[in-house]
């Protein structure tokens, strides 16, 4: 589902990717760990789309990503800080957006946006404005507004940013079930106890010497 053949990402003379080969099966999650600055983001944002590579390959289902085509959005979710937020929409009203989006019967819609707001313990909260949730929260919120459409690949930095235990170990759940139903995972992060979890491989990015 995933190959990165010798990948690198460099900003002038710096390296903000050093070359990385790796490749990833449909069902299969990836784990990328390292310190602040070795390119965890970096490999997400190229991944995602968002960032071209300096040297080297990224494929994703045989394709080289492109935002532009509907297919490759169609394939890969990705949530690499907070998506954009409207301080007008409700909780729900943003989730039941992006489904509407991508299911034209309203029925599917919005069972959509119930499922997920259900998963991640954010029922309770569908009424309220993102300005009106706390940091956690607003964590869950927007990795709701990824969740609430379809996808076959599923990259996500840092997840474990402002959450306790408990919403942590909410957010491991969901990511295991979808790595169970058939979804490549990506996940860059700092947390053991979600690489544990969730890794069935983990790459590091740190340099060693």
């Amino acid at each position: 589902m995933i190959e990165l053949n010798n990948v690198s990402v460099f900003a002038g003379e710096v390296p903000l990717l050093r070359p990385t080969t790796v490749s990833v099966s449909q069902a299969e999650a990836l784990v990328i760990r390292g310190h602040n600055g070795s390119g965890k983001s970096t490999l997400l944002r190229l991944l995602a789309g968002a960032l071209p590579p300096t040297d080297g390959e990224v494929l994703i289902n045989g394709s080289v990503p492109d935002t532009r085509s509907r297919a490759f959005r169609r394939t890969v979710a990705a949530m690499i800080g907070l998506p954009p937020m409207s301080s007008d929409l409700t909780v729900r009203d943003h989730v039941a957006l992006v489904s509407t989006t991508w299911f034209p019967r309203s029925a599917d819609a919005d069972d959509v946006a119930s499922s997920v707001l259900d998963k991640l313990g954010l029922s309770q909260l569908s009424l309220r404005f993102p300005h009106e949730l706390s940091s956690g929260q607003l964590q869950l919120f927007g990795l709701s507004l990824v969740l609430a459409r379809p996808f076959d690949v599923l990259i996500v930095d840092e997840p474990e940013q402002r959450l306790d235990d408990e919403r942590l170990g909410i957010v491991s759940h969901v990511l295991q079930a979808l790595r169970n139903d058939g979804v490549t995972v990506v996940v860059a992060t700092h947390s053991s106890h979600l690489a544990d979890d969730l890794g069935d491989r983990v790459l590091s990015l740190d340099v060693t010497t």
